[in-house]
């Protein structure tokens, strides 16, 4: 029998039905609550209308009805429901889970390098932006700026982009998987120039030095300056911690989780890099901390040193590349032998069988030619000079 608004008023603990699965739930305490039951898939769902205090039985007829036409157009009104209650992340928040469910089992560059490269170059432009609203479109836009100043970061950003989307669609903010596929489409080629990164002349490198040194000194001077010195790769220097450094032996061990061959190198500090190693203790926030970086905790980006250079007017040239310089100084200046170079540079021997007979790490030999490379970094200029350091043996010790 359907119901009266008069039965609803009066109605007693219990179910009772109005017809067409629209039923009062009545509960002991007095609530009244108006459920519509009906199958929809082959199951039997009931799904809630409201209060009775608030829902008249008219407007729960009228609810009932469209809520039928729903489940018959396909439909799954349960589905929307909790759609609409999930709160969609905005991007930097999604891809900060991203990171954290990730990060397991990365090497701890890696751990660094991924959350900053979308610190500096994406959350700025589109971390406050619903993740569900990030498009091919958006990517586009956020990569245009270094999609040619620096193609490889760019490159990876988008795959970090992706794989963050990827994340946002499993948890359930991104209702499509979405292609980056076309991203690619809508920027400029990318030409590729090759393994061999552009070098500064070694013969140039001194009057760098001499302008980084004289300049205003910030994180990124020193840690450039640093990383010419020691001939490493960038972030070998922006993921240094002070537990890295033997200060009284003037000794720089890098694990080998954070070294691209995943060995551990150990590199013999030269005079004035360990002025400037000091310099930076002296200004140091904590004894655990980052060495290069503003507050000990938050690596500087791979872009600041390539900036110092853009900023001098210095075009195309690499911070990988004074590796380089460093390779041609050390075979046109100096004795010692190349497999000394190699080793400084943490080179592996192409060679498997060499490699397994080859001990040394020629370390007092490359403390040696990191000094001669210090002196000819900072050395003033002498016009016409020859700088051949005669000072080791052609010989190379077994």
């Amino acid at each position: 029998m359907a119901l009266t608004a008069l039965k609803v008023k009066n109605a007693k603990p219990g179910r009772h039905t109005d017809g067409r699965g629209l039923c009062l739930l009545v509960k002991d305490s007095g609530a009244r609550t108006w459920v519509l039951r009906m199958q929809k898939d082959g199951r039997r769902r009931d799904y809630g209308l409201g209060s009775a205090m608030d829902v008249s039985l008219a407007d729960a007829r009228d609810a009932a009805a469209a809520l039928r036409r729903k489940v018959r157009e396909g439909t799954d009104p349960v589905a929307e429901r909790r759609k609409a209650r999930k709160i969609v992340p905005n991007f930097e928040k999604a891809a900060r889970d991203c990171y954290e469910a990730m990060k397991e089992g990365w090497k701890n560059q890696r751990h660094a390098s991924w959350i900053s490269s979308l610190e500096n170059h994406v959350f700025p432009a589109i971390g406050s932006k619903p993740v569900n609203e990030v498009d091919s479109a958006t990517v586009v836009n956020v990569l245009s700026p270094i999609w040619l100043a620096i193609p490889d970061t760019a490159r990876r950003i988008l795959q970090r982009i992706g794989a963050v989307l990827d994340f946002a669609h499993i948890k359930g903010w991104l209702p499509n998987e979405l292609s980056l596929r076309s991203v690619r489409k809508g920027l400029p080629r990318q030409v590729d120039k090759g393994a061999h990164l552009e070098a500064m002349a070694y013969a140039d490198v001194p009057a760098l030095m001499r302008k980084l040194a004289t300049a205003a000194p910030t994180t990124g001077r020193d840690a450039l300056r640093f990383t010419i010195y020691n001939a490493v790769r960038s972030n070998e220097t922006r993921f240094a911690v002070w537990a890295e450094f033997d200060l009284d032996k003037a000794v720089w061990t890098i694990p080998g989780e954070r070294m691209k061959a995943g060995e551990t190198h150990v590199v013999p500090l030269s005079a004035p890099a360990m002025a400037l190693l000091r310099k930076r203790w002296n200004e140091r926030i904590n004894d655990t901390g980052l060495v290069f970086s503003n507050d000990g905790e938050k690596a500087i980006s791979d872009m600041t040193m390539t900036k110092l250079l853009r900023d001098d007017g210095i075009k195309g040239v690499t911070v990988h590349g004074f590796r380089s310089s460093f390779t041609d100084w050390a075979a046109e200046r100096t004795r010692f032998p190349k497999e000394v170079a190699d080793k400084a540079l943490a080179h592996k021997l192409p060679n498997k069988v060499e490699a397994a007979y080859r001990r040394t790490d020629f370390f007092e030999k490359r403390r040696s030619l990191m000094a001669r490379w210090a002196e000819h970094l900072d050395r003033a200029p002498v016009k016409g000079r020859k700088d051949l350091d005669a000072s080791i043996p052609i010989k190379l010790a077994a």
